[in-house]
């Protein structure tokens, strides 16, 4: 199998990648911005093409590239500079608009897309929604209005082209130890007391009835991935992990103290703080917590065979080591903090 994998050198191309590697039949193709400088695994036995998906010209070489291929999986998506939402809809929906194209025109018969549960339209906080659940967003976020957007354009496209197979993962958020440095520079700033966390305690963990989530780890959710490539199936697929994660249960992982407040004073915090440029996370993404609904994850599991092997309270420890530690790898994306980087011999890219 001949695959190409765009955002190869992100969070969940990163996780993918070390989970084909087992896999001795499947050639990747990874396009990013930036390539990985160093033959460091995972980014090693993989071939690289550097590609700004957003800029029209990618067109024709991404036709080139993609000739003969079995499958692409469409995993690029910027979140940031929040403060610079054209640059983001320049990438994360111009740039899908001409992946789309360009497998189409090279004749490739499947694509595999890293969706979200952030497409849903709000839903419930105490049960759980399948994939006929409205992908209509939550108002308010940019993140979840440009992944509504590329479900709509998917549906398009899979009216034009019947014959093109269209899997789309509709995952929680993904998370590892490795993306420890990267998920502190993209959400939490220089505001978050890191120093705290390698000692095992934050002073405080907001809480509000409506801030409850679930999260997957990387490792499942690239095996979400390996068996979509896999599968003749088509459609859309939920991928989490149990259990929902609440304040307390967050707490109890990092030492924290739960506080209640109201979902009010917590936005106009947010939006103070994110204006004033103290942290990188645009407001709308308090709102999409509180809004995007908990998935029910059944059809995976019947169609695709997937479980996840980590719970949430497992992926959230592992990531709050890697955040603690600085934790990263040889890619643009996931270079580690500087003291990491000195600790474990590796270079920042």
């Amino acid at each position: 199998m001949r695959i190409a994998i765009t955002g190869a050198t992100g969070n969940v191309g990163t996780a993918l990648l070390r989970r084909l590697g087992a896999e001795d039949d499947i050639k990747v193709l990874g396009l990013a911005r930036r390539v990985p400088r160093r033959a460091a695994s995972p980014y090693d036995g993989v071939r690289w093409m550097s590609a700004d998906l957003g800029d029209p010209g990618c067109v024709t070489p991404l036709i080139e590239a993609f000739r003969g291929l079995d499958a692409v999986v469409h995993l690029a998506w910027q979140v940031q500079p929040s403060h610079r939402r054209a640059r983001l809809r320049r990438t994360n929906l111009l740039g899908t608009r001409h992946v789309v194209r360009a497998l189409r025109e090279a004749g490739v018969p499947k694509l595999v897309y890293a969706s979200s549960v952030a497409a849903y339209k709000p839903g419930p906080k105490d049960e759980r929604v399948d994939e006929d659940w409205p992908v209509t967003g939550v108002g308010g976020s940019g993140f979840s209005g440009d992944k509504a957007a590329v479900e709509a354009l998917l549906d398009g496209v899979e009216w034009e082209d019947p014959g093109l197979q269209v899997i789309r993962l509709r995952t929680t958020l993904v998370l590892q130890y490795v993306a420890g440095a990267e998920l502190t520079r993209y959400f939490l700033g220089g505001l978050t007391p890191v120093s705290l966390l390698r000692r095992g305690r934050l002073p405080i963990v907001p809480a509000n009835r409506r801030l409850r989530g679930q999260v997957v780890h990387a490792e499942d959710a690239a095996e979400a991935y390996l068996r979509a490539l896999r599968s003749d199936c088509r459609g859309a697929y939920n991928i989490a992990a149990e259990p929902v994660l609440d304040a307390a249960v967050v707490a109890a992982e990092v030492g924290g103290r739960v506080v209640r407040m109201p979902l009010s004073l917590m936005r106009i915090a947010s939006k103070l703080a994110w204006r004033a440029k103290l942290i990188p996370t645009e407001p709308g993404w308090l709102d999409l917590t509180a809004a995007a609904p908990l998935v029910d994850c059944s059809r995976a599991e019947r169609e695709l065979g997937w479980r996840p092997a980590r719970d949430g309270r497992e992926t959230i420890r592992d990531l709050v080591r890697g955040i603690a530690a600085g934790a990263g790898t040889a890619s643009a994306p996931l270079r580690p903090s500087p003291r990491y980087a000195r600790q474990s011999g590796r270079r920042t890219a």
